[in-house]
């Protein structure tokens, strides 16, 4: 069998591979959700589990990592036998470009050009050291890049809700406007859609995520740089990329090309999406390789293929060569992150953000920080729509970490999911007992807006809703004399911080929805021992 021959079959054979893979992705993610029975099984954090830039980069931060993270080790060995596989094969971010290279030939047309290998495709490796550094000291900004993050982030804060909303805005609208053309109504076809979607893909309530807009226009931002250069992402900017190329420079799967068959005819350059330089003998960059065969199909004259050979001898003359000053430049610029991430007050401890609410079984803030991958995992999970990207509540160390926003959605009293799918375990797994005895905020009443307080109205929504047994919102009855002279008696209400979770359900169902009348702060959070406006020494004083 030719090389060409050979190298079509494993080429059809990685797009049905790029393809399950993402179809995978994506059904984990769907499958990411409440449930009324049971829970989701630890498959839904696969992708996660075997991306070893979040192995590395957890185990640096925090010196510790969850057991099912060892699979990354599996991504390791693949890479040390294949090369960077996991970036041409799997990565569901890099099938997305794959695709959007390929749709952007489609739509243009041009005559392709060869986009060779740049020296500025070491940005990514300068970044991973930079990441790295900082992950040293205790700063995981490896979720910010990392592409398994970056791609959960986007479709779960962005992508799932807008489709989401296209599908059931425009069947509403369709199902209002009622176009028809005697007796055919287009009504018959878009209501089927819409029952099928709602039952058996979307399932639940339709999502909204503050930050969402930012985060789709840069995951967006991402993929159309597509067109300026084929895999943009994977080419200059992916730390996983550049940990998978570095270990990729002693693979045991090579890329032969013979100088005698070569006609130097430049169609493996024009056809290689990672500027390897498979044309040049004796050149060809492995630690660039995707691994995808394209450059094999692309030869007329069987001068290229890929054999295996002992990993002790050198690959070829093209090598990673980052130069010392250049990445001691990368590692300096890490820990001037680091320590620009650190100057606030809020990130030294000396203050707390009302408004930072963490999810129950949330690490103490610096060790939370040192685990969270901002994936976005843990939003997409949550029943109420309740948890968020936070923006710069937690400064910019904490970008994109979960927060509780009461006023769209509150802490679910018997839902532990968040804790039961963070990769990291950033947020503690707790069993769903020793979940709602965990404090995250405190509810407090404004009674300039109360209605029992200030408009002398009855109201007992917030202890309506209240979940706990006994309610942490009691009542004191108060005669007070209307406008009229009347005098009435109504109940207003309390709240008891020796009870209180800080759920946020009766910030949630306050019946003033511009500014909530009870709202729940920080306070009193059970992993923070500094943060308690409740001193037990003055109690009962």
């Amino acid at each position: 069998m030719t090389s060409k021959r050979l190298g079509k079959i494993v080429v059809w054979v990685r797009r049905v591979v790029q393809g399950l893979s993402l179809a995978l992705f994506f059904w984990l993610f769907w499958a990411a959700r409440f449930y009324d029975e049971g829970e989701p099984g630890r498959l839904i954090d696969l992708f996660f589990d075997l991306d070893p830039l979040v192995l590395a980069a957890t185990w640096l931060a925090a010196h510790a990592v969850p057991a099912a993270a060892l699979l990354a080790l599996i991504t390791l060995g693949l890479t040390l036998v294949f090369g960077r596989v996991f970036c041409g094969w799997v990565c569901p971010l890099g099938t997305i470009h794959h695709f959007a290279t390929w749709l952007g030939h489609v739509m243009r047309r041009p005559r392709p050009k060869p986009q060779p290998y740049s020296r500025w495709q070491n940005a990514k490796y300068y970044l991973l050291v930079g990441l790295l550094i900082m992950a040293l000291f205790g700063a995981h900004w490896i979720g910010v890049f990392d592409p398994i993050s970056l791609l959960y982030r986007a479709t779960a804060t962005a992508l799932y809700p807008a489709v989401q909303y296209a599908v059931e805005g425009g069947a509403t609208a369709v199902y209002q406007a009622d176009p028809h053309i005697g007796p055919l109504h287009l009504t018959a076809v878009t209501e089927p859609v819409y029952r099928f979607s709602r039952d058996h893909v979307f399932v639940t309530d339709r999502q909204v995520f503050t930050g969402g807009t930012l985060i789709g226009l840069l995951f967006a931002a991402i993929v159309v740089l597509n067109l300026y250069r084929r895999r943009f992402w994977c080419r200059y900017v992916c730390p996983l990329g550049g940990l998978l190329g570095w270990l990729s420079q002693r693979q045991m799967l090579r890329l032969v090309n013979a100088p005698n068959p070569c006609k130097e005819c430049g169609r493996c350059a024009i056809s290689c999406p990672a500027g390897a330089s498979p044309e040049q003998p004796g050149q060809w960059r492995p630690s660039e390789c995707f691994g995808c065969w394209n450059c094999v199909t692309s030869c007329d004259f069987d001068a290229l293929a890929f054999k295996f050979a002992s990993p002790f001898r050198a690959l070829s003359n093209a090598k990673v060569d980052l130069g010392k000053r250049a990445t001691l430049a990368a590692g300096a610029g890490g820990i001037a992150g680091l320590l620009l991430l650190r100057v606030g007050p809020q990130a030294q401890g000396r203050t707390y953000n009302p408004a930072l609410i963490r999810p129950p079984g949330a690490r103490e803030e610096r060790e939370f920080l040192k685990r969270c991958l901002q994936c976005g995992l843990c939003m997409k999970v949550c029943p109420t729509n309740g948890l968020h990207p936070t923006g710069l509540d937690a400064g910019l160390e904490g970008l994109w970490t979960p927060k509780l926003v009461p006023r769209i959605g509150y802490c679910e009293y018997n839902c532990n999911l968040c804790g039961q799918v963070c990769p990291t375990e950033a947020i503690e797994p707790l069993a769903i007992e020793k979940k709602q005895e965990v404090k995250i905020g405190l509810a407090t009443i404004d009674t300039t807006r109360c209605l029992p307080w200030a408009y002398g109205r009855e109201c007992i929504v917030c202890e309506e809703h209240c979940p706990l047994s006994p309610k942490a919102i009691y009542f004191q009855t108060k005669e007070i004399q209307n406008r009229d002279g009347a005098r009435v008696v109504v109940k207003q209400p309390y709240v008891d911080p020796d009870l209180c979770t800080g759920c946020g359900i009766c910030e949630a169902k306050c019946v003033f929805r511009d500014r909530p009348a009870i709202r729940v702060t920080s306070a009193n959070e059970t992993r923070h021992p500094d943060n308690q406006p409740i001193l037990p020494a003055l109690e009962g004083k």
